[in-house]
């Protein structure tokens, strides 16, 4: 009786690590049906550390968004490198903030308009959402509104794009819908989103890439390659603070 129990533990111990080892696979391998969302992307920040741009290119890379300021005064290290050296290997390159909380949102456009070149094609700017690594305090959507429009506008004036906004799962529950309405960009690992109005769809927190040393976001764009271009084409010139941008 003792044994049979002892291996009835061994097997249920073993099954387990089965499915363990089957669930870590498949998310390590997850990725969208590639007839439906053909252009794969990538977001960095110097958390990459050195890339070797055109080893990821050639690894089925269409885009990068690449970090490039954060809250009021922070500039992130390899942004200017990172965009240089993806540009190069013929990858459509843009830049995100990340938006802090404790930082009027006017303070930080200037930084980002500070930092982000205005004088070649850029895929549309991008203001990062999300509760991990902010400030503890979360505001209001009417807060986080105001202080977002307070961005939105002279990044918008200065690039003469409508930005795209990035939500996490967290930030998306509590601000979507209720925020200026912008392009989306949402994350959702290894599920569909469950709407359709993203531009962007983070599937894989963990993916692997070649030419990057360890994990790094993956993402789909929706639509094809027309559509990439069109959102890295040059923009016709900045556009008035008092004009909102086409939807």
């Amino acid at each position: 009786m003792k044994n049979r129990i002892v291996l009835l533990g061994l097997a249920s111990l073993v099954l387990v690590s089965l499915v363990a080892a089957g669930g870590y696979l498949y998310f390590r391998a997850f990725s969208p049906d590639r007839s439906k969302y053909p252009v794969r992307g990538i977001d960095v920040s110097h958390h990459q550390g050195q890339i070797d741009w055109r080893r990821v290119a050639a690894d089925d890379v269409a885009f990068a968004v690449i970090k490039a300021t954060e809250g009021g005064d922070h500039v992130d290290d390899a942004f200017s490198t990172n965009l240089r050296e993806a540009r190069a290997a013929g990858l459509a390159v843009g830049a995100y903030h990340f938006f802090t909380f404790c930082r009027p949102g006017a303070d930080q456009a200037k930084n980002f308009i500070s930092v982000v070149p205005h004088d070649q094609p850029l895929l549309p700017p991008v203001v990062d959402i999300e509760f991990g690594g902010n400030c503890p305090q979360r505001p209001t959507p009417e807060q986080l509104s105001a202080e977002l429009a307070a961005f939105l506008a002279p990044v918008e004036a200065a690039f003469g794009k409508p930005a795209i906004v990035y939500l996490t799962d967290e930030a998306e529950q509590a601000y979507a819908g209720r925020i200026a309405a912008r392009p989306l960009w949402l994350r959702s690992l290894l599920l569909q989103p469950d709407r359709d109005d993203w531009v962007y769809w983070q599937y894989h927190n963990k993916g692997r890439v070649d030419g990057i040393n360890g994990d790094v976001d993956l993402n789909v764009l929706q639509g094809g390659p027309a559509v990439l271009a069109a959102l890295s084409a040059a923009s016709p010139g900045p556009i008035s603070p008092e004009t909102p941008p086409s939807r």
